[in-house]
């Protein structure tokens, strides 16, 4: 059986779909499973050994800086679960037609389409696979996606993302199947770096994630920066801010709010991410991609949500907490408030800081 995947991102959308692949794997152990993601995302996909390929989709034209059209590894020997993904990096533009010619020199038998919108449907449609499967139209982004499916598969409404995914899979006769998020084991230099240049750190220490792509799914780094105090004068941990492109002053606002008890995170890629989440005691963090990744990993976490459900999208491990916003939200799932000030700014940090008490002690 060869198995396509479409979902293009984003971060925490990815990691939602990784039980897909693992039920997959585990069902068929020698199928050849690829994945059709966006570029910026592809590195996580390095990470997951229960896929053979990535087929990465490079944004304005560009193959990203040390990506190849060629393979990068062989996938021998994959579909066990060991070895790297081989890797096809496709640019925009002209290199679409040349995506769907080796989309379709693979011949796969089933396309999954995880995203649920046009594009990630016209693009499983293109493959050529004898099966294109996806959400039912009320399940659907983009309604109109529909139409490029052979297959429409209803799931269950409401209960958490990841359960809508893995729900697909009963069209390929995978009725039940676990949260199974196959992640190696990332990338371990910026933990080293970040033990060296702040010891204490090497005793444990709490992640804050302060960024979020959506401007009313981020909680204020002040208050990030009051919580790291809290955190320890309680606990004696110090916390270790994250950050991304852009956010470096959103990090600086945090750690000057902390009373030196938060420092910034060392510049981290993703398999960096995956390791500074497995070595920390506990996350904080708005609805975005590093909470997803963590959780996925295991971290104990406390999530900060605004607009968007946390029924739907937040931790699923059953002692993770959650401080959210959502019942009283006039905004719900659009990216900018309506109100002169988000709903999530209403939580103080005292909640958030009995939260963590909470979860440090479970």
């Amino acid at each position: 059986m060869r198995v396509l995947l479409v979902r293009l991102g984003a971060l925490g959308d990815i990691v939602h779909a990784l039980p897909v692949a693992a039920a997959l794997r585990q069902r068929f152990p020698f199928a050849r499973i690829d994945w059709l993601v966006d570029a910026r995302y592809a590195a996580l996909l390095d990470l997951v050994p229960a896929i053979d390929g990535r087929i990465v989709v490079a944004a304005r034209g560009k193959v990203p800086a040390g990506a190849s059209l060629a393979p990068e590894a062989s996938s021998e020997g994959v579909a066990n679960g060991t070895g790297a993904p081989a890797r096809r990096t496709f640019p925009a533009g002209l290199g679409w037609l040349r995506l769907v010619r080796a989309l379709r020199r693979e011949r796969y038998e089933a396309a999954l389409d995880l995203q649920g919108l046009v594009k990630s449907a016209v693009l499983a449609r293109a493959s050529g696979a004898r099966r294109v499967i996806g959400f039912g139209r009320p399940w659907l982004r983009e309604p109109l996606a529909a139409r490029f499916y052979t297959e429409r598969q209803a799931v269950p409404r409401g209960g958490h993302v990841v359960d809508k995914n893995l729900a697909l899979l009963s069209a390929l006769g995978i009725g039940t199947a676990a949260r199974v998020f196959p992640l190696a084991a990332g990338d371990m230099r910026p933990v080293e770096e970040m033990r060296r240049l702040h010891p204490k750190t090497a005793r444990g220490f709490v992640l804050l994630n302060p960024g979020a792509a959506w401007p009313n799914k981020r909680w204020p780094p002040e208050r990030f920066g009051a919580l790291a105090a809290i955190i320890r004068k309680r606990h004696g941990l110090p916390s270790v801010v994250l950050w991304g492109p852009g956010e470096e002053s959103v990090a600086a606002l945090v750690v000057d709010g902390s009373g030196g008890a938060a420092f910034a995170a060392p510049p981290t890629r993703l398999p960096g991410l995956l390791a500074l989440a497995r070595s920390a005691r506990l996350i904080v963090s708005g609805d975005t991609g590093p909470l997803h990744l963590a959780a996925a990993a295991g971290t104990p976490a406390v999530a900060v949500f605004g607009p968007t459900n946390p029924a739907r999208n937040g931790p699923w491990h059953p002692a993770d907490l959650t401080v959210s916003r959502y019942d009283t939200c006039d905004c719900r799932y659009r990216r900018r408030c309506r109100r002169p000030r988000p709903c999530i700014e209403e939580i103080d940090v005292d909640e958030v800081a009995r939260a963590v008490d909470l979860r440090l002690a479970t």
